[in-house]
């Protein structure tokens, strides 16, 4: 994943919030808000110089999100909105944003990752873990250790929507899309490919 750190400090208002500016930060892969904070211009100097997040707090000062901790944030992209007085922070996490150890300080559903995020994420997932002596591999699992299934499930789902659209059937239609965009997935994650190379495939394109 790509970063874009070209954050104009002087264009910043720090004097409404008597010298900080508030951070939304946010992770770049999944779209989930994990937390918000402050910082001043120091705290955004030493954010754009080192590419991981630091903040100011009122307690501690200066702070170097995971220094002590190893739950540092890589920045992505640092955005300001229109009143220059607030940033949208989009980092890869190397581990929980909150002090009490969960991935998000809030727990809102509404701010959890969209589905195809959860999806990409949980294929990793599996695509990582390792089976104990006797234990019965999940179908992700199956897919991804066996080429000859996996392909053949691909082509198999493909011209599966493609009968739904020739009989213009909406409903299968989706559901054949769903069952599609798994398993191409599944396919692009045992070549070693994720949901952020698709993505940037596409915003190349959009540009």
């Amino acid at each position: 994943m790509t970063t874009a750190l070209a954050l104009d400090l002087d264009t910043l208002d720090f004097s409404k919030g008597g010298g900080l500016v508030t951070v939304v930060t946010q992770d770049a892969r999944t779209g989930v808000v994990l937390m918000v904070a402050h910082a001043d211009r120091e705290a955004l100097e030493h954010t754009l110089r080192t590419g991981e997040m630091h903040y100011r707090s009122r307690s501690r000062g200066l702070w170097h999100k995971g220094g002590t901790s190893g739950n540092v944030q890589r920045v992505v992209s640092l955005t300001a909105d229109c009143d220059r007085d607030a940033i949208l922070a989009r980092v890869v996490a190397a581990g929980p944003a909150c002090h009490n150890g969960t991935t998000s300080c809030f727990r809102d559903e509404a701010l959890q990752s969209d589905t195809l995020s959860t999806l990409d994420a949980t294929i990793a997932a599996r695509a990582q873990s390792v089976l104990s002596a006797g234990e019965r591999p999940s179908y992700t699992q199956r897919l991804l250790t066996d080429r000859n299934l996996r392909l053949k499930k691909l082509g198999e789902e493909a011209v599966e929507l493609t009968m739904a659209c020739v009989d213009g059937d909406a409903p299968r239609a989706a559901e054949e899309t769903a069952d599609l965009v798994y398993h191409a997935l599944v396919a692009l994650h045992a070549v070693g490919g994720t949901l952020d190379d698709v993505r940037a495939v596409l915003e190349g394109r959009a540009k």
